[in-house]
């Protein structure tokens, strides 16, 4: 069997650089008929899309206000543990009381 001449340097860069250039090509061509599909997509079913987006935000908001109570009790709580210590019961006496000041208003 005849050994087959390999390819000269230059020429194996060349055919490097054509590869990476059309496998870049072909991922970006991919993407953006991914991108088009999505567009088109949503473009048919719009109003669908805002009702989903709406009831979505009302969802994150009331998730936002009862996360925010909940991480604020907590907060008081653990400062009302403080209160009984010697040294630092006094600040968060304070601050516990003025918290409820607020709270009340």
């Amino acid at each position: 069997m005849a050994k087959q001449p390999e390819a000269a340097p230059e020429k194996k860069g060349t055919l490097k650089k054509l590869i990476d250039r059309n496998k870049d090509e072909s991922e970006r061509g991919a993407q953006e008929e991914v991108l088009q599909d999505l567009f088109y997509d949503m473009y048919k079913h719009r109003q669908r899309i805002y009702k989903v987006n709406f009831v979505r935000g009302v969802f994150f908001g009331l998730g936002s206000v009862i996360g925010g109570t909940l991480v604020v009790a907590v907060i008081v709580w653990v400062i009302s543990l403080f209160v009984d210590l010697p040294v630092i019961g006094e600040y968060f006496q304070n601050v516990q009381h003025t918290i409820e000041q607020t709270k009340s208003q």
